[in-house]
């Protein structure tokens, strides 16, 4: 299971770093790690028998980190267009 859950991981971060083109592409990608994450967290704390209030907090945090992404994706379709991540350079008026 921490074997199927580290290759979560490692795959999720391939994917985060190599999908550097189109922002909905790295929303996924950081979704993908917060799932891996919160997944090994549960497990974590299920095995120590600790409370589950982190796992609260944490999946609060990844839920309002998701609700931003995607209001700066819209946002950025909106005033460019597109969602490509070069459109964001600062050089680029």
């Amino acid at each position: 299971m921490i074997l199927s859950l580290f290759f979560m991981f490692i795959m999720g971060s391939i994917f985060f770093c190599l999908s550097h083109k189109h922002l909905l592409l790295t929303l996924f990608g950081m979704e993908y790690l917060m799932l891996s994450l919160y997944s090994f967290f549960s497990l974590f704390l299920l095995f120590y028998g600790c409370e589950f209030y982190f796992i609260l907090v944490f999946f609060i945090i990844s839920i309002c980190e998701g609700a931003l992404g995607l209001g700066v994706l819209v946002s950025m379709i909106r005033n460019h267009g597109n969602d490509y991540l070069s459109s964001l350079s600062v050089l680029s008026w």
